[in-house]
Parts: structure tokens; sequence; C-alpha cells
């Protein structure tokens, strides 16, 4: 069974490292990831974001994380532990992601995708909006996304 819960205090770590399985699943080599290490970081506490943590059977199955600007929500992270992936625990965290945002008035959920995810994101209704530069790796290009929301504020 599936459920979503907040991030317990401490629980940073375990989820910072169930970001870079995540990720490292796109076939980067070790020297990459530990360059991603800061910008996948989980901080429980961090106040200007939102963070769900989704669990299968008792065990963390993914985490999502969700910031405000404007009328715009950022979706930080979105990742799914290798076993739990193909399962649905991605469109969950971005389901709550999306609600969350329209709680808070965003007309749109903005992010940018590792390349290897994109047809998971345009398969939601994700808009390919332009390419950002990597805040891990110089010289790298990430795909910017724009999911429009309904309910929220144009």
């Amino acid at each position: 069974m599936l459920r979503l819960r907040p991030p317990l205090p401490d629980e940073g770590p375990a989820l910072t490292e169930l970001c870079l399985r995540s990720k490292a699943v796109h076939g980067y080599d070790a020297a990459f990831m530990e360059a991603c290490r800061g910008e996948l970081t989980v901080d429980p506490a961090r106040p200007a974001s939102r963070i769900m943590v989704a669990e299968m059977d008792g065990v963390r199955a993914g985490i999502a994380e969700i910031s405000f600007a404007g009328n715009e929500a950022e979706l930080d992270k979105l990742f799914v532990e290798l076993a739990c992936q193909g399962k649905g625990v991605g469109k969950v965290l971005l389901d709550w992601a999306k609600s969350e945002a329209i709680k808070h008035g965003a007309g749109a959920l903005v992010f940018d995708a590792d390349p290897g995810a994109c047809d998971f994101y345009e398969k939601q209704g994700a808009i390919l909006e332009s390419r950002t530069p990597s805040g891990s790796i110089p010289g790298r290009f990430l795909p910017r996304y724009r999911l429009p929301l309904r309910g929220g504020s144009a």
C-alpha cells in the first residue's frame, strides 16, 4: 500500500541517498553523482519548501519537494527508489506537488528535468519550455518544463 507522509526531522540523509540512487539509474558515474550531491541534499527543516515522502508497504519509496516564487511553484525534487519505479509512485508524488501548488495559488509547476525523466513528465502534461544551466555540472544544460495547473492563479 502506498501512502504519503511528511519527512521525519532526522530523515534528510536517508532521503538524500534515495535521491542519489534514483538519479544514478540514468547511468551517471561516481564523479558526476558526487557533483550532484549538494543539489540533491534533502533538508526537512528547509523553511521555504514543502516535502512529501512516499512509503510503499512501510518502506521509503520516493520523495517530492516544492518551493514557491510568485505565482509559480518549483518542483525542486522528485525521485523514486529503484525498486519502486514503474509502480505509480512518481505520479502520486507529482499529483501531490500539483495539488499543493494549486493550494498556494500557483498557476504552474516549473522544473528542470533529468533528460532521462523527460518522457515521464511529458506523459503527465509538462511542456518543454527551454534549457537551463545545471546547478551541479558546469557546461551542462537541462530541459526546463512547465506544467500548467488548473485552479491556480494565471
